[in-house]
């Protein structure tokens, strides 16, 4: 059979551009479609296979990712029923916020499907006690279960360790590692999703997560299970994609280095940063984009972040919501059926390649410099951070960076002070850490603020 495309000549990159500069009559091709993102990477408005320098080595499984439901667990049985409920209106896992170390285990998990479903426990505590009675439920009913422990995270997030002093945190890690019970997915996360909502750039999230997995590599002996990334995803659509793939790429490189063979376990959220009170609805808009970039990206478990999280309670409309947008996005949009969807697209491997070269340069400048925890004793990571955060916020007060409903377009008619059953702003509670923790912040927050005061 005749190949169409024999019919016609190629185009080069060359002649492409010649035409592109005809039709901007007289304006400047670099100054007029070239634009340079936060991370220094220069944007061009077409991609060609005479300029791609090649594919990014790394395959991603978007078929293989799992629809996951966060739950706080407060009260054990009504987390219990609302664990039933989210299993039964499509969520392919769950995701348990502790706080107690002593809760009841059997009847939190108690008529789930485990054998089928994929358990996370994000634990605000180190206990052996804890994993030992986790590991012999996991046997018992034959549960997958990651425990998420991340004392680095718990440091950078609250200014403090689990316990101290610090070494007191790798010796229970060290010693939950000895206890080894197979049944057990993982112990290890790393909260990447901090540095996203604190304003870090992509090329930082990525050298933060993986200087902070370093210093497990460094500090934890036997590391034979998958280490959990966890990570926030923002709407620059394509970038977030990359970013996933070139954290997955260079976690390969240093698992290697340590002769790790287990790959990185991704879960994703969407990010808090750009989430808005007023104009609410907007946020399932800006959702449903971050979970496709995740999707597309690799992700291998999903949570989304309820439309109305700001400022309600949980509750079961914003999370059916939330669920219903995954579920809408794997079997009526059909996400699953390729497994590297990304495969192909010289501008997402460009950005890939980009980004990870970039971040392996910045984890190679904190290596050489004693390594991230040093540096997150220092407060350089922080002051870091800090910086990237700032410029994203001046972009934002002078409108350049573009939130719907918020800074562009907002309903002045819209209002909220009757809404609020959560405080949506930045929470400022003094007391003594070991080091000023990594603070979460929106970009919103001030206009939202001044918003409030001026209803009646």
């Amino acid at each position: 059979m005749k190949n169409l495309f024999d019919d016609f000549n190629p185009v080069s990159s060359k002649q492409w551009k010649q035409q592109i500069q005809f039709e901007l009559k007289g304006a400047d091709y670099n100054e007029t479609l070239v634009w340079n993102s936060p991370e220094d990477i220069q944007v061009k408005p077409f991609y060609h296979k005479d300029e791609f320098a090649g594919a990014a080595a790394v395959k991603t499984k978007a078929t293989h990712f799992k629809i996951c439901q966060n739950i706080f667990v407060k009260d054990v049985e009504k987390s219990n029923g609302r664990a039933i409920d989210s299993i039964h209106r499509g969520a392919e896992s769950l995701r348990f916020t502790i706080e107690d170390e002593k809760i009841d285990l059997a009847k939190l998990l108690q008529n789930l499907p485990l054998e089928h479903i994929t358990i996370y426990f994000n634990l605000s505590f180190l206990s052996i006690d804890f994993i030992k009675k986790t590991a012999l439920l996991a046997q018992e009913k034959k549960a997958k279960i990651y425990c998420n422990l991340d004392p680095i995270g718990q440091l950078a997030k609250d200014g403090n360790w689990f316990s101290t002093p610090e070494k007191t945190n790798f010796d229970t890690l060290n010693e939950v590692l000895r206890m080894t019970p197979s049944n057990i997915c993982g112990f290890i996360s790393i909260n990447a999703s901090l540095y996203q909502n604190a304003g870090a750039n992509m090329v930082q999230q990525i050298a933060y997560a993986l200087a902070h997995a370093n210093e497990y590599f460094n500090r934890v002996s036997e590391l034979n299970q998958p280490l959990v990334f966890e990570v926030s995803v923002g709407t620059n659509y394509f970038f977030e994609m990359a970013k996933l793939r070139a954290l997955r790429l260079l976690f390969h490189r240093l698992a290697t280095e340590y002769d790790h063979h287990f790959d990185c376990h991704i879960m994703v959220s969407p990010t808090k940063r750009n989430k808005t009170l007023y104009d609410y609805n907007v946020n399932m808009l800006r959702t449903t984009t971050e979970c496709m970039s995740a999707i597309l990206g690799g992700a291998d478990v999903i949570s989304n972040l309820p439309y109305d999280s700001l400022y309600h309670k949980d509750n079961e409309f914003g999370d059916r919501i939330a669920r219903n947008q995954l579920l809408l996005l794997k079997h009526e949009s059909h996400f699953d059926k390729v497994n590297n969807p990304a495969d192909g697209s010289y501008y997402i491997d460009s950005l890939t390649n980009q980004l990870a070269e970039k971040a392996l340069t910045l984890f190679k400048e904190i290596e050489a410099n004693g390594g991230f925890l040093k540096q997150l004793n220092d407060g350089i990571v922080k002051r870091k951070i800090q910086e990237s955060a700032d410029k994203e916020q001046e972009l934002f007060d002078a409108g350049k960076e573009i939130l719907l409903g918020t800074n562009k377009y907002p309903n002045k008619k819209d209002s909220m002070k009757d809404n609020l059953e959560l405080y949506p702003f930045l929470k400022i509670k003094p007391r003594k850490t070991l080091i000023s923790p990594i603070i979460e912040k929106r970009l919103a927050e001030k206009v939202e603020q001044e918003r409030l005061k001026e209803e009646n």
